[in-house]
């Protein structure tokens, strides 16, 4: 196994000049007299202390998601130029979220209500209840904000971390979501997350159960030893199928519980990112991810992951869902669409050479790429560590 990580920490949001997200940084920009041409997102405005905007210059200043007192100190915050994108009323979720969830964020309720009644599953209800993926137009509107303040978030956590460390450093963990918990699979996945983690890598999954959840958990435990992820993985085993929803909720919030980091050590290494979606909400989002970019279209969400994973992409057994993820990366490495790729490692050799032998068309076709022959940057093994030794070449 591959030596402890060095501590790096690293502020999970890295503020931005034109951006207001917490009363830190509006308080700060009181004080100067103007909020002229900055974006207010998602504060509370209506609660103690509430801030005097009387006499600071508005023009051109954005308050989205906010809440205030009254309209009518909304009607004379745009009387003085500014403009007001109120939150919308009757929601389960915010309509500009200014920060990522975190995994106590989605789990909240699951201790009185269990899970039909905990943040994640009420607001998939809803979700289902209004049209799916096909809302009509006012609850599409909130579903965009609301992924367009992922997208701004997300811009936020990882800004920094891709400054000091590069793309390169952002790998991607794709695999089956039916993935039991114990399996053979679930463990190596678990062991690739731990050992990317500890080799100062991103570990990003798509916030599922089954080979998704193993790899943040690996990243959740990279601090800790070989016997600790073990351990873990042994008090999860009796809770195996995410269909058994209250039994495999609990099971993750025990770990959590059992398992936690260091509070010095910096997100990425405490369980990296995931990027879920409530298209999919039936798979409960897994709970051991530092940070969690949950989004409703799941059209954005899938491109997320791939252009963030520039570092390369573990394929772990999977069916339909993993497969269109490898020929979608393989559409962006082909034309070079969001720079150079890292490698495909397919993990599990019988799987993709002979029940689904992915193999055969990916070289052909990533040899004739208008970037080059990419063909060498396919890797098939069954071997942990080689894997993690093609993705941290670089």
């Amino acid at each position: 196994m591959s030596s402890p990580p060095p501590t790096d920490v690293l502020e999970p949001y890295d503020t931005t000049p034109d951006e207001i997200e917490s009363r830190a940084e509006l308080d700060h920009h009181l004080h100067t007299g103007s909020l002229a041409g900055l974006t207010v997102q998602g504060l509370r405005l209506d609660v103690d202390p509430i801030p005097d905007l009387s006499a600071v210059d508005l023009r051109d200043t954005f308050f989205i998601g906010c809440a205030f007192e009254s309209a009518e100190i909304e009607a004379d915050l745009v009387r003085r130029g500014a403009h007001v994108v109120p939150p919308m009323d009757d929601l389960p979720y915010p309509t500009h979220p200014c920060v990522l969830y975190t995994p106590d964020d989605l789990a909240a309720g699951f201790d009185t209500a269990g899970f039909a009644g905990m943040y994640d599953t009420l607001v998939y209800e809803h979700f289902r209840a209004h049209g799916g993926a096909l809302p009509e137009v006012r609850e599409a509107l909130a579903q965009r904000l609301h992924d367009h303040g992922i997208d701004n978030a997300l811009a936020d956590v990882t800004r920094t971390w891709l400054a000091r460390h590069g793309a390169h450093s952002v790998v991607g963990v794709m695999g089956g979501h039916a993935v039991p918990r114990g399996t053979s699979t679930y463990r190596l996945a678990a062991t690739i997350g731990w050992e990317l983690a500890r080799a100062g890598r991103l570990v990003v999954t798509g916030g599922g159960p089954g080979v998704m959840e193993a790899a943040n958990l690996g990243a959740y435990l990279s601090t800790g030893t070989p016997e600790d992820l073990a351990a873990a993985i042994d008090m999860l085993a009796p809770a195996p199928d995410f269909l058994d929803h209250d039994p495999y909720t609990a099971a993750a919030l025990r770990v959590r519980a059992a398992f936690a980091p260091d509070a010095s050590v910096s997100w990425p290494r405490r369980g990296g990112l995931a990027i879920p979606t409530w298209l999919y909400g039936h798979e409960p989002a897994n709970l051991f991810a530092g940070c969690i970019a949950k989004y409703f279209s799941n059209a954005i969400r899938e491109d997320t992951i791939l252009r963030l994973a520039r570092g390369g992409i573990v394929f772990a057994a999977g069916r339909a869902g993993t497969v269109q993820e490898v020929f979608q990366a393989a559409t962006k490495t082909f034309y070079g669409t969001d720079g150079a790729s890292g490698a495909y490692v397919f993990l599990d050799r019988a799987f993709w050479t002979e029940t689904l032998p992915i193999e055969a068309l990916l070289r052909p076709l990533l040899a004739l790429s208008p970037q080059g022959d990419l063909s060498t940057s396919i890797h098939v093994t069954d071997d942990v560590r080689e894997a993690v030794r093609v993705l941290t070449a670089q």
